[in-house]
């Protein structure tokens, strides 16, 4: 994935001069950003052969709990405060009721999206409106600034490294996706890591997008939150993640979230209909994962 990418870049950069312009840059990183993170969360899930659909929308959720809170006189940091526990709420509901009613993840939290998706509706009554904390210092620290939400996306990321591979709770994690049973049955407290992974991703996700709520300044409750996780999912599976359970890539997400923000921006670039980004989205998930299940084939056929 990285050497596609490099590729990709190479190629964009020969097709428009613009392409290593600062601002170009800038619009291209801004882009990375939120699916980096969204997607290195959505990893620590995959590995335990789990998905979290609600984290794009639990992303456009969490700006609206900043905006009313701070409307209703609510100081910004309090209201990012409460924004960010309602999202840890979000995921331990998901959690709860994937672990302790044994319904799929992947309902659990296709009806959280649109559940969430709804409340915005009708708490804004369809209407768009400016978010606050643009101002100051703090705007430019949380999202006004070029290099911000790309500064703070990369600090998460790595934070997720070191949790999945550098910890013991990424031990159980890494454990619990590759043989359920066997690390119940070592003590692990499969149900909790769960729980607890699902609740990391809300958290994020919600963190993530606050911040470029303030860098773009509005409010929309129509934007399609659905369309942003399955972008992040995208990001994974073609950096290297299994979406079967038992092997995930942190770094190879961000390669992939990379990949997308510049073959996104190099197609705005050379004047290809956008529409034409969401096809290669698929084409390239397809590829991915045929590339994923014939690795694992080979994989397989080695260690036997």
């Amino acid at each position: 994935m990285l050497v596609v990418t490099v590729a990709v870049i190479v190629y964009f950069s020969l097709a428009n001069a613009n392409f290593y312009d600062v601002p170009n840059i800038v619009t291209m990183v801004q882009y990375i950003a939120p699916i980096a993170v969204i997607g290195a969360g959505e990893v620590l899930l995959l590995v335990l052969a789990e998905i979290d659909l609600s984290a794009g929308q639990i992303f456009l959720t969490a700006p609206w709990v900043v905006y009313f809170a701070q409307h209703d006189g609510v100081p910004i940091g309090w209201a990012i405060a409460l924004a960010l526990v309602f999202s840890l709420v979000v995921g331990a509901i998901n959690g709860a009721f994937t672990v302790l009613l044994g319904v799929p993840s992947l309902i659990v939290t296709l009806g959280t999206s649109y559940a969430l998706s709804g409340l915005v509706l009708v708490a804004s009554s369809a209407e768009q409106f400016d978010m606050p904390g643009q101002t100051g210092e703090f705007g430019q620290l949380f999202g006004i600034g070029n290099w911000s939400e790309i500064t703070w996306a990369l600090g998460i990321v790595a934070i997720i490294w070191v949790l999945l591979k550098k910890s013991r709770f990424g031990v159980h994690i890494t454990a619990s996706g590759g043989n359920l049973f066997g690390a119940a049955e070592a003590g692990v407290r499969v149900g909790r890591v769960k729980v607890r992974c699902f609740m990391i991703l809300a958290l994020v996700s919600g963190f993530i997008g606050i911040l470029d709520s303030i860098r773009i300044g509005s409010l929309d409750p129509s934007a399609p939150g659905l369309e942003v996780t399955l972008g992040a999912i995208v990001a994974a599976v073609i950096g290297g993640t299994a979406l079967s359970g038992g092997r995930g890539t942190v770094v190879g997400t961000l390669v992939g979230a990379a990949f997308l923000g510049v073959l996104e921006d190099g197609f705005n670039l050379i004047g290809v209909n956008a529409d034409w980004f969401i096809f290669a989205e698929g084409a390239v998930i397809l590829v991915a994962m045929a590339v994923n299940v014939q690795l694992g084939k080979v994989a397989e056929r080695m260690r036997r």
